[in-house]
């Protein structure tokens, strides 16, 4: 039961953080978040766990991405993307929506090189690697 608690407390807090950062007032975030202002309160000191849905309204009242708040509540694991991604999350500088844009963007070039890399060929794979050895034989 204590993990539940963690768990509540470490996302109230972290909405209470972004909307500070956001410079939103309680009241005002429950009202774009469609919650009442007395629920809101109660997630952000950490006496309740919101739901999915609920903290996709909350993301969406915030203008941060569901999945930073679903990482934050501990739905999601924490993404992978190597050294990239994970300068990005890192990077306090940014706010929770350009951080995400930032990744959907690289992730998008890292797609779009995927599918334009032409397929390795059998023949190509088949093929035994040269051996150094085998040149300067031919050349003796």
């Amino acid at each position: 039961m204590e993990k539940v608690a963690d768990i509540a407390s470490d996302i109230g807090e972290y909405i209470r953080q972004q909307r500070s950062n956001a410079k939103i007032s309680l009241r005002q975030l429950s009202k774009l978040a469609g919650v009442s202002n007395p629920y809101l309160s109660q997630i952000e000191r950490g006496v309740r766990k919101p739901s999915a849905e609920i903290l996709q309204q909350i993301a969406k009242g915030l203008r941060i991405s569901a999945e930073a708040l679903y990482v934050q509540a501990g739905i999601l694991d924490l993404p992978t993307g190597g050294p990239v991604g994970d300068a990005i999350r890192a990077d306090t500088e940014l706010t929770e929506r350009q951080k995400q844009v930032l990744l959907d963007v690289y992730e998008s070039f890292r797609r779009e090189n995927a599918a334009a890399k032409p397929a390795p060929t059998t023949q190509a794979a088949d093929a035994k690697p040269e051996d150094p050895a085998d040149e300067s034989k031919e050349s003796a």
